[in-house]
């Protein structure tokens, strides 16, 4: 008797569909681990990029909320996008036992990512303006007594320029930083000890080299062993910027969020993670040009107080300059040497010596 094959054929039916719904189950089971591996990928990353934010940013509300309010939104371009743009960098250098902070470093910085362009000009601390409420005052009491938002205002008001970014370095954490990065190579202009009376501890000859943390902090803080005083400070504070920023911008697309990540030890600011990486990203795509100046000034004494006079001609002529994009120093106007102290107790945040 020969083979039902009505029957065959519904049993090949039957293992076909079986065969469907296994590989539909299959795939469902795949496509879910794939969902639940990125699910867990993509959290870990958002912990990650949020705990970044979170060291980026400042400790207290009311700094941030204060910030926004003087902090000016950057232009955008219908074709460009974002135009040029100011950034108030502040080194503060406030040690343990200090009762007041101090902004000792004061940095206006035209950011131009279009064009791969940034220019650093050094407003001195003890730069003489007037302070609403407080009369004439060192320009660096402004964080003294308004925060970050109260030197954003001062440097705003002193420069003519809005300000639309702010970042805060803390010297404290500047030496781990550069160590972490591996060192940064600087060409040092002068040694740190023309005049006999440093008082960092650590001697730093002329020339290029590789600088450890422990060198780049007394690069950046001294100030007695130099002829122009707190004006080669204030030279050398930006080529040291320049310096960790080249660092910054040598890392892989790859190691740029650890870089980040290191970084945010150091700096508090109204940057988030991703802008960071954006605009270093926008740099590393086109050919970077560092411009560098020092406020046009001289120093004088009124009232038994020394202050540095900013030549108001000088600067304007420096900052249509700058505005324009082009190397400032073709002002042709620099700073007058100086190497005078300030006096204890003058106005808080501008006591004497930090270095």
């Amino acid at each position: 008797m020969g083979p039902d094959l009505a029957k065959s054929q519904d049993i090949i039916r039957v293992r076909k569909k079986r065969k469907k719904h296994s590989g539909r189950k299959a795939l469902l089971i795949v496509l879910a681990v794939i969902v639940c591996v990125f699910g867990v990928v993509g959290g870990a990353a958002a912990l990650y990029f949020n705990s970044i934010n979170q060291a980026l940013s400042f400790d207290d509300k009311e700094t941030i909320e204060s910030l926004k309010s003087v902090l000016e939104p950057v232009a955008v371009d219908d074709e460009k996008g974002e135009q040029p743009y100011y950034v108030l960098v502040l080194g503060s250098d406030a040690r343990e036992g200090d009762t007041a902070s101090r902004s000792d470093v004061i940095i206006l910085t035209r950011v131009d990512p279009s064009d791969g362009l940034i220019t650093m000009v050094s407003i001195p601390r003890d730069t003489m303006v007037e302070i609403e409420g407080h009369g004439r005052q060192k320009i660096n009491a402004a964080y003294a007594y308004g925060g970050a938002a109260g030197a954003v205002e001062a440097v705003s008001s002193f420069a003519g320029v809005p300000i639309s970014h702010y970042a805060e370095i803390h010297f404290e954490e500047l030496e781990t930083l550069v160590d972490m990065l591996g060192g940064v190579w600087v060409d040092v202009p002068v040694t740190n000890d023309e005049t006999g009376s440093s008082n960092s501890g650590v001697r730093i000859e002329a020339g290029e080299q590789l600088l450890n943390g422990e060198q780049a902090l007394a690069f950046a803080r001294e100030r007695y062993g130099y002829i122009r005083g707190d004006f080669q400070r204030a030279d050398n504070q930006r080529i040291l910027a320049e310096a960790i920023v080249k660092k910054v911008l040598d890392s892989s697309p790859i190691d740029l969020p650890g870089t980040v990540q290191q970084l945010a030890s150091c700096v508090s600011t109204d940057y988030g993670l991703t802008d960071i990486i954006d605009l270093a990203q926008q740099f590393q795509s086109t050919s970077v040009t560092f411009y560098s100046a020092l406020a046009p000034s001289s120093t004088t004494t009124l009232d038994g107080v020394s202050y540095v006079v900013v030549d108001p001609s000088g600067w304007a002529a420096m900052m249509e300059r700058v505005d324009a994009g082009e190397d400032p120093n073709a002002a042709g106007i620099e700073a007058t040497a100086s190497n005078e102290a300030s006096t204890e107790g003058e106005s808080p945040g501008a006591e004497a010596d930090s270095a």
